[in-house]
């Protein structure tokens, strides 16, 4: 039990994640240089001389934008924001690997702070064992592992997006003045969508809190607070649209027809675009359905949901278990919402092992799974999570 009770611990659940995902990195080679695909530092190091184009072109210029003669990245720009302080200080070698593994163990922390948050509030009734072994689960036997170690571009956008969902659930939750509550949980939330559009959506379920805890209802003082939180969100709205006519010239372009992608999705592209319902059947497959052992071809494609992490598996007990029918319902919707995006884009995530795209309404998912466990002994629960751990422990290798 003591073992778990390190996993529930913020600070001893980060600590040893951080040493064991840096020693991952150490153990395949990653840690002792950038990785091939750095492109947030030179985006950073744009910045840092006035210009949304890339000024020092990076080792490999796969999945960048080339328009004009110049160099751009369609991610969204938070990441290099946050990148600027160590850029300026150790320029675009600044070694992406170990800042992206650190993010990836705050990640840790801030999960362990967040069950422990929900259930002061009383909306979760787990133990302390419990929520260890949740802890535990999501370190290791996720997607969240195969995104750790590697650097790489993909994975620290998708990290740092999860870092600030989950820091707008934790105002929503730990912040008790309201309206504190409500700025911090917008700012978080405009955060994650400069980082990832659709993580806006994630924040549907830590609003409709913020909208629960203002009973009794004084509605003028609820829109008051309500556009507070939309404040930041709208000014993210309005960078990111200043932003792309810097570098495009229109608002609504964000470059994706200059996009220098594999050859493999071009004629899908120049038939259908970026998003189409054409492409949900092969990405709820890959997703959802499909399951990489044995290792082949095909499993860098990705991989079921449930079955690499059949502990979430759990979330789906939670309608019948809550005792507030409201909270499965509204962090379901988050989860559904901030998916349709990812149902309907070219591509699974390839190259990768698991479903990648799904870490992006892992927040909600957990507290949904966390919601539908409460009654299962921790015995279960650890049989569950090491099924996980030994399946992704193996897949982090696969993508090295």
């Amino acid at each position: 039990m003591t073992l778990f009770y390190l996993w529930e611990s913020p600070f001893g659940s980060a600590l040893v994640a951080g040493i064991v995902y840096i020693e991952l990195s150490v153990v395949t080679g990653a840690f002792f240089s950038p990785s091939k695909y750095p492109y947030y530092n030179y985006l950073a190091d744009a910045f840092l001389h006035g210009q949304t184009w890339l000024r020092l072109i990076p080792p490999s210029t796969h999945d960048l934008i080339f328009f004009g003669g110049k160099y751009f990245l369609y991610w969204a720009p938070f990441p290099a924001l946050v990148l600027i302080p160590f850029i300026a200080l150790f320029g675009v070698n600044f070694n992406d690997v170990i800042f992206t593994a650190i993010i990836a163990a705050l990640n840790v922390g801030l999960i362990a702070q967040l069950l422990r948050a929900v259930c002061q509030r009383g909306l979760l009734h787990i133990s302390k064992v419990q929520r260890g072994i949740l802890v535990l689960f999501f370190t290791f036997g996720t997607v969240h592992l195969t995104l750790a170690p590697y650097g790489k571009v993909w994975s620290t956008g998708q990290l740092i997006g999860f870092t600030c969902t989950i820091l707008a659930y934790l105002a929503a939750f730990s912040i008790q003045k309201t309206r504190a509550a409500w700025w911090w949980t917008g700012l978080a939330l405009a955060a994650a969508m400069l980082t990832r559009i659709n993580l806006v959506f994630t924040g549907i379920f830590p609003i409709i809190y913020l909208i629960y805890k203002e009973k009794p209802w004084d509605w003028s003082r609820v829109i008051q607070n309500f556009l507070l939180a939309a404040l930041p969100i709208i000014t993210a709205i309005a960078f990111l649209l200043l932003y792309n006519i810097a570098r495009f010239g229109s608002p609504f372009n964000f470059g994706l027809e200059y996009h220098l992608m594999e050859d493999l999705f071009k004629a899908n592209f120049d038939r259908y675009g970026y998003f189409n319902i054409i492409y949900a059947p092969v990405n709820i497959y890959y997703q959802y359905i499909f399951y990489p052992f044995p290792l082949r071809a095909q499993t860098k494609m990705g991989g079921s949901l449930f079955l690499l992490s059949p502990l979430f598996f759990g979330a789906f007990f939670s309608f019948k278990n809550s005792s507030s029918k409201w909270i499965p319902w509204v962090l379901l919707s988050s989860i559904l919402i901030t998916n349709i995006p990812i149902l309907l884009i070219m591509g699974t995530g390839w190259l990768q092992f698991g479903p990648r795209y799904t870490l992006d309404f892992t927040v909600p998912l957990l507290l949904l799974t966390a919601l539908g466990i409460e009654k299962w002994k921790p015995s279960l629960l650890f049989i569950l999570a090491l099924a996980s751990i030994i399946q992704f422990s193996i897949g982090v290798f696969v993508i090295k």
